[in-house]
Formats: structure tokens, C-alpha cells, sequence
């Protein structure tokens, strides 16, 4: 008689990240962990580590962390989250201390070397957006949260995959 021991999988997680590029690889790490044990398809995984990466990125070069500056004895950190559904839509948010400017889509030339960031997200996600945040319990100053969804199954080389069969199907059709 086998024994089968149920594990208890996280639909959802929080993690502090330090607030530059050193903490952008563990972030990555933890969620593809944790989305593997969730049962998530390795397309839509496959682009919620990118997403997550393009967030944290954005934030680390475009705004300020969470807690101010390093001097006031903790490490500057922006908040990474994620949470699946019970349909298996993934959203995907990063919370930093706010820029100078909003986040949007930029159209970079093509020797440009960054710009690109929310493009991909744009191609990659259902939806996505921010919001702005309070950062402080007395209401402080705003914070700024990106987030993004991902739908269960639709991952982005899926999409393209689909189009691909598609085109080829109507070349077949008019041969």
C-alpha cells in the first residue's frame, strides 16, 4: 500500500528584492520554483520570468525602493509578487518607491540600447497597468505598482505558434 503525502503548493508569493540588479536573478529563481510546484505550463513560466524581469529591472533603474536610501541602516528593497488563480491566470507585480516619471511603453530606435521593456510586456500579458501606492503607515509618499496578467495557458510562443500554423494553413489552402 503506497502512502501519497499531499504538498501544499503557494498560489501566491511576496518577496523584498534589493533594489538593483543582484537581486533580480533570486527573484527569478524563487518564482520558477514555485510556479513549477504550482503546476503552471513551462510557456506561461517561461514568460512570467521575463515579465518579472523587465518589472524589477525597470524599477531598479527607473525609481526609487521601498524604504529610502541605504543609510538609514536597511538595504533599499522594492516588493515582487505573484499569485495564481483557481483558473491558473498568473499576475505578476512589482511595488517600488515611485520615479520622477510613470511607466510607459517607449518606441526606442533600433540601435537603442534598453526602451523595450513594456513592449514585451505588452506582447506577453492579457493586461497589464499601475497604480500608485502608499508607502508609510501615515500615508507617506507614493509608491508605484506595475503588474501584469498572464492567462493560464496562452503563453506568448503559443500565440505565435498558433499564427504560424495558421498562415501556413492558408498557404496550403490557396496551393
Amino acid at each position: 500500500m503506497a502512502l501519497v503525502v499531499a504538498q501544499e503548493v503557494p498560489t501566491s508569493s511576496t518577496m523584498a528584492v534589493p533594489h538593483g540588479p543582484a537581486g533580480v536573478g533570486a527573484a527569478r529563481r524563487r518564482m520558477r520554483e514555485e510556479l513549477f510546484a504550482s503546476g503552471a505550463p513551462d510557456p506561461v513560466v517561461d514568460d512570467a520570468i521575463l515579465i518579472l524581469s523587465e518589472l524589477l529591472s525597470n524599477a531598479c533603474r527607473h525609481a526609487r525602493p521601498l524604504n529610502g536610501s541605504a543609510g538609514n541602516g536597511t538595504q533599499p528593497v522594492v516588493r515582487a509578487s505573484w499569485s495564481r488563480d483557481a483558473q491558473g491566470e498568473l499576475t505578476i507585480s512589482v511595488t517600488d518607491g515611485g520615479g520622477p516619471t510613470r511607466p510607459l511603453p517607449a518606441t526606442p530606435s533600433v540601435t537603442a540600447r534598453g526602451g523595450r521593456g513594456l513592449s514585451i510586456i505588452t506582447a506577453l500579458a492579457r493586461d497589464w497597468g499601475v497604480r500608485s501606492e502608499l508607502d508609510g503607515p501615515r500615508g507617506g509618499t507614493h509608491g508605484v505598482t506595475v503588474w501584469a496578467v498572464l492567462p493560464p495557458s496562452s503563453a506568448f510562443s503559443d500565440r505565435i505558434a498558433a499564427s504560424l500554423d495558421l498562415g501556413l494553413a492558408s498557404l496550403d489552402e490557396s496551393a
